[in-house]
C-alpha cells in the first residue's frame, strides 16, 4: 500500500479517536436518503446543540473502537452511516431523535456508546429523552429549595392564623 495513504488512513483513525475521546456520547445512524438541505439543518442544530455529524467510512470507524477499547458496535456499521460525538450526554442523540422522526427513513438510529457502555437503537432513544445538563441542575436546585419552601409557606401560615 502506498505510504502516503496509509498515513492518510491513519490520521483519519487519530481523529475518530480523538473526537470519541473528547465527547461524553457517540451515536450512528444511517442518513440513507438525505438531501443536502435537509443534512445542512441537521448539522446546524447539532452545532447549536454543542454536538458534531462526521461521515467516516466504516473500515476507519472500526479501527478507532478497535484503539479506543469500544466493544459492541461492530454490528452498527454497515451501510452509509453517521458518526455522531456530543459533549453532553443527551443533546447529540435528543437532536438525531428528532430529526429521525421528522425525515422518515431517511435516517435511522442504529446504536451508539455512551460512557463506557455500547447502546442499541432502543438504549439510543431513551438517553435522547434524558434532561439536557440545565434541567437536570434546575431539578437538583428544585430539590434542595422545597424543604426550605414548605417551612417558610408553614411558617407564614402560622403567622397568617395569628
Amino acid at each position: 500500500m502506498n505510504q502516503q495513504v496509509l498515513e492518510a488512513k491513519q490520521s483519519v483513525v487519530k481523529e475518530i479517536v480523538s473526537k470519541a475521546q473528547d465527547s461524553s456520547s457517540l451515536l450512528i445512524a444511517e442518513y440513507r436518503g438525505l438531501t443536502v438541505a435537509q443534512l445542512q439543518t441537521l448539522r446546524r442544530a447539532l452545532r447549536e446543540e454543542g454536538a458534531e455529524m462526521c461521515v467516516y467510512k466504516n473500515s476507519m470507524a472500526t479501527r478507532a473502537f478497535k484503539e479506543l477499547g469500544y466493544e459492541g458496535l461492530d454490528e452498527y456499521l454497515s451501510g452509509p452511516n453517521a458518526f455522531f460525538f456530543s459533549k453532553e450526554i443527551a443533546n447529540g442523540p435528543k437532536v438525531v431523535a428528532k430529526y429521525a422522526r421528522r425525515f422518515g427513513d431517511a435516517l435511522s438510529i442504529k446504536g451508539g456508546f455512551v460512557e463506557g457502555k455500547a447502546f442499541d437503537k432502543k438504549g439510543m432513544l431513551e438517553i435522547s429523552k434524558l434532561p439536557g445538563r440545565e434541567g437536570l441542575i434546575s431539578m437538583f436546585l428544585s430539590c434542595l429549595q422545597a424543604p426550605i419552601r414548605q417551612f417558610a409557606c408553614t411558617v407564614q401560615a402560622v403567622a397568617d392564623a395569628k
